[in-house]
């Protein structure tokens, strides 16, 4: 399995004894050799296993959580910045009829790719067209056809016709007559990496003749840092190009091919994880870190160390509340660790000396996500000087943040009552010494 060794290092160290440093230092070791192994650009590794010691020897973990526990987070992280952070692709086409050209290097599974991806949007009730264009490699008009009836997708080709930029451009206009909603047009590929140029030629050829809306070039995780070149020259090529890695089911090197196709800004859209119809799955860095690092038995421990890192976060915002103005601003923080921790009534709970929280309405402490939603977006479209003194809004500045925030003007209301509401149950909080002592204010 891909990078399986990571997950073995990370136990190992939960469960390891001595002094923490020395533990560190050992980890780091581990995780050096797992992803080299792995084909992870050697320069990469060190920058990551730099930034991860550096971090768990110097971050000190919120209170509640051990720093054993805390590295963990902090090796979820990196890793998942690794592999491309927060930049996850919308899978949904953004309009219809949708024309997808797929390309790639003979041998990296791009037409069982494509009859996977059509397994992908038929479940996604679209209707798919599949167009047989690989005119070279023998028995691609066969299995197409074949991949086309299994997932219930139409299909298009031209057996024994050698004109590939001709059968593209008339399985497009057919399948558009049949209504299909999605086309995904396979290509024929070349016999090895480093033939780029004529496998973006070929592109460019069949795109000038069938404008597609997408072109999706496929890369088998095997050929690990080479990715980065081919991924970069096809970036480069086509700003509405996107990527899938396939076969990362069975190679020790797609550490390697991910991570040389992130550092390149692409965008891998989906990934392969198996030969069946139904093993391919839309690219998110952090998912697929979960998975590494065995997430089924650490996802409690994830959970457990954003709470008490969204604990604290609230906890300093409620002691600044108690000692000072409250404003737009302070709400704004409090709504966010709100959105991630549960309702204000849970969330006060937690916090020492709170009890108090039954003080508010049960209207008031039930905010749902929509509600935070819209009330954050209202904050956002509020002036500086309405941010740091809302008693100035009037009728007229609640249209105008209504107008912008894309929400009414009987929302804008609510969240200032809200605001009310806190500051006077503040007021109370501040009244009450003994609350203060056991807060530790003075």
């Amino acid at each position: 399995m891909v990078l399986d060794g990571v997950r073995k290092a990370v136990a190992k160290f939960l469960r390891g004894g001595g002094t923490y440093q020395k533990a560190v230092e050992e980890f780091i070791r581990d995780l050096q050799r797992d992803l080299i192994k792995a084909d992870v650009n050697v320069k990469l590794v060190f920058q990551l296993t730099r930034r991860i010691k550096e971090r768990a020897l110097k971050e000190e973990p919120p209170p509640g959580a051990s720093r054993r526990e805390w590295l963990v987070k902090i090796v979820y992280e990196e890793l998942a910045e690794l592999f491309g952070g927060d930049r996850v692709a919308d899978t949904r086409p953004p309009k219809t009829p949708w024309v997808i050209l797929l390309v790639g290097v003979q041998g990296s599974g791009k037409t069982t790719t494509a009859g996977k991806l059509a397994y992908y949007y038929t479940r996604k009730g679209y209707k798919v067209g599949l167009v047989a264009a690989d005119t070279y490699r023998p028995g691609a008009y066969d299995q197409l056809r074949m991949l086309a009836a299994q997932v219930g997708a139409m299909f298009y080709g031209e057996e024994g016709v050698k004109d590939a930029v001709g059968i593209a451009e008339r399985g497009v206009k057919e399948l558009l007559k049949r209504g299909a909603e999605i086309i995904i047009v396979d290509t024929a590929g070349r016999h090895g990496y480093g033939e780029e140029e004529s496998l973006l030629e070929e592109m460019k050829s069949i795109a000038e003749r069938i404008n597609p809306d997408e072109a999706i070039l496929v890369i088998d995780a095997a050929i690990g840092q080479k990715a980065f070149d081919l991924a970069k020259r096809f970036h480069e090529a086509t700003p509405i190009g996107s990527i899938i890695v396939t076969k990362l089911d069975g190679t020790a090197r797609g550490g390697g091919a991910l991570s040389a196709v992130a550092a390149t800004g692409a965008t891998i859209k989906f990934i392969g994880t198996g030969e069946k119809i139904d093993e391919l799955e839309p690219f998110n860095p952090r998912r697929f870190v979960a998975r590494i690092l065995g997430l089924g038995d650490l996802e409690t421990l994830l959970e457990k160390l954003q709470s008490l890192e969204e604990a604290e976060k609230l906890e300093r915002t409620a002691e600044d509340m108690l000692r000072g103005k409250i404003t737009m601003r302070t709400i704004y923080r409090q709504l966010q660790s709100m959105r991630k921790m549960g309702p204000l009534q849970k969330v006060l709970q937690m916090l020492p000396g709170f009890s108090l929280a039954s003080r508010i309405s049960e209207e008031t402490a039930e905010l749902g996500e929509q509600k935070i939603k819209r009330w954050l977006a209202i904050i956002e479209s509020m002036t500086y000087e309405e941010l740091d003194n809302p008693e100035i809004i009037n009728r007229r500045r609640m249209r105008r943040i209504a107008l912008g925030s894309g929400t009414s003007v009987d929302d804008v209301k609510e969240l200032l009552t809200y605001y009310k509401t806190v500051k006077t149950m503040m007021k109370r909080l501040k009244r009450d010494k003994r609350l203060l002592r056991r807060l530790g204010i003075k």
